[in-house]
């Protein structure tokens, strides 16, 4: 058995079959960890999402902030941009279904028996695991609720930049949501950056990536995390895996074996 954590598929379905049969995927005895954003962009969504979820217990995907948008745009309290490539889904005959399990979805998947963590964005830097698992259920119980239409209303936005304890409401769960799903850079005193896409060599003043401010009780445990492509799949943290090397820039679809530590590519999609 092997566990492969795989980095933003963003709707590039037949890019990931062929990473499955680069990497031997087998359903009865490996499992798959999507890393978020399976959708979007690529022009293969519906058939992406399909795939996921007929694949049951054999994967696991956290939402990131891509599949979110998607849900949005579901129920109609977000619009589908010109950037999107979202129809055949918004269109499917299948799509309550879809969404239905799409709004399911963890927003944080811990693995205790690997050491590690698995993320869309990362981890924002005063946050604990346990502390980041426990916010996350936050988020990830109002999108379970029959609230969740009102939950996807509030949860877009830049602010609060910086977490405070006693934030309550939409405003904590839409930081929750921002630190989880968009963060790159953040401030020495916690405020988040959630404009610049650029890579480390680029970060804006007085920013740094949050990888790099990490509390120190997360010690070596890994944090598998995708979202981030300017990084080209490499942090200057061993236990920091980014998993986003930009499948549908043309570039590539990376899986990483939790059992080996070994990373496995293919070439992304052209246009």
């Amino acid at each position: 058995m092997a566990t492969y954590a795989i980095g933003d598929v963003q709707g590039c379905y037949s890019v990931l079959r062929r990473l499955l049969d680069h990497i031997d995927f087998a359903p009865e005895r490996d499992q798959l960890l999507f890393a978020g954003d399976i959708v979007n962009r690529g022009p293969e969504s519906l058939q992406v999402l399909r795939f996921v979820k007929q694949l049951d217990v054999s994967a696991i995907t956290v939402l990131g902030n891509h599949d979110l948008h998607l849900l949005a745009c579901l129920v109609g309290v977000r619009s589908v941009s010109i950037q999107d490539t979202l129809e055949a889904v918004l269109q499917a005959p299948d799509r309550d279904e879809l969404m239905h399990w799409l709004r399911l979805q963890p927003l944080v998947y811990a693995l205790p028996t690997c050491n590690a963590v698995l993320v869309h964005a990362g981890v924002y830097p005063t946050w604990s695991l346990s502390a980041l698992l426990a916010y996350a259920t936050e988020v990830e119980a109002a999108l379970r609720s029959a609230a969740f239409e009102d939950c996807l209303r509030h949860v877009f936005g830049n602010e609060p930049a910086c977490w405070q304890a006693e934030l309550q409401g939409w405003s904590r769960l839409r930081f929750i949501v921002n630190a989880c799903t968009r963060m790159r850079f953040c401030s020495a005193d916690g405020a988040l950056d959630l404009v610049t896409k650029a890579g480390i060599e680029q970060a804006p003043p007085a920013m740094s990536p949050w990888f790099n401010q990490l509390d120190v009780t997360w010690g070596d445990k890994r944090i598998l995390f995708g979202h981030w492509a300017a990084l080209h799949g490499r942090t200057n943290l061993p236990h920091c895996i980014a998993l986003d090397t930009g499948a549908v820039w043309g570039q590539h679809l990376t899986a990483y074996c939790l059992e080996t530590q070994h990373k496995f590519s293919v070439s992304g999609y052209k246009a």
